[in-house]
C-alpha cells in the first residue's frame, strides 16, 4: 500500500515524520491535520490516509478538528502520540500533562484545581455514537512496541475495508522536556501515566 499512502504531519515534533518514511507526506497547520485528511480522503477514497499528531497539537489546538472528524466517521486513521507535554515548542503543559507534573508553563506542577484533570482522548472519542476503532497502547518497551504494531495494523485494516474512523493513541516519553534520562522517563511513564491512561481497545466496530 506504500504507493497509495499519504501521511499528514502538523506543526510540532510530528512534522519531522516525513524524514523517516518513503511515501507521500503533507504538512498541515497546527492542529489541522484531521481537516486535511478529510479533504484528501474524500477526494481520493482509494488512498490510505493517516495523521500523525502529538498531544499539544491534537488534544489542544486541534481538539475540535479530531472530535468532529471522528464524529463524522471519516475513513482515515489517526496516530496520536501522548507524551504528556508540548515537545518541539518548548515543553509547555499540554491537556494530557499529569497532575503535579512540572513543565515550562507549570513550574510548580499541574494544578488540577486551576486547569482540570488530564484529558483522556481515547475515551472521549470512544464516547461518540459514531462507529470507530479506538485504542490506546504504549511504546515504552519492546513488548509494548510489538503490541502497538498490531493495533496500528488493525487500524489500517479497518480503513482499507472502508469500515470506520480509526484512532490509535500511543503513550510515549519525552526525556528532554521531562528532564529525565531515557531509562528514568520509561519508569516515570509506567508509574505515572499508565495507571491513568489505561491500555486497551475502547471501541471496536461491529
Amino acid at each position: 500500500i506504500r504507493g497509495r499512502t499519504v501521511g499528514i504531519a502538523p506543526v510540532g515534533c510530528a512534522v519531522l515524520a516525513y524524514n523517516y518514511f518513503t511515501f507521500d507526506f503533507q504538512e498541515a497547520a497546527h492542529g489541522r491535520a484531521p481537516a486535511m485528511a478529510t479533504g484528501i480522503k474524500r477526494v481520493r477514497p482509494d488512498l490510505m490516509v493517516f495523521t500523525y499528531q502529538g498531544d499539544g497539537d491534537l488534544a489542544s489546538i486541534g481538539m475540535g478538528e479530531i472530535v468532529h472528524a471522528a464524529n463524522r466517521g471519516e475513513k482515515f486513521t489517526t496516530i496520536f502520540v501522548n507524551n504528556a507535554v508540548y515537545g518541539m515548542t518548548g515543553g509547555q503543559m499540554a491537556p494530557t500533562t499529569m497532575p503535579e507534573q512540572r513543565t515550562t508553563t507549570s513550574p510548580f506542577g499541574r494544578d488540577v484545581e486551576d486547569v482540570g484533570m488530564p484529558i483522556k482522548v481515547a475515551e472521549l472519542i470512544a464516547a461518540l455514537q459514531t462507529p470507530g476503532y479506538i485504542v490506546r497502547q504504549a511504546v515504552l518497551k519492546p513488548k509494548d512496541i510489538n503490541r502497538a504494531k498490531k493495533v496500528i495494523k488493525k487500524a489500517f485494516t479497518y480503513q482499507m475495508e472502508s469500515r470506520c474512523f480509526s484512532f490509535v493513541e500511543l503513550v510515549s516519553t519525552c526525556p528532554t522536556n521531562w528532564g529525565l534520562t531515557p531509562v528514568e522517563a520509561i519508569k516515570w511513564a509506567e508509574e505515572k501515566m499508565l495507571p491513568y491512561y489505561e491500555i486497551g481497545e475502547f471501541k471496536i466496530p461491529s
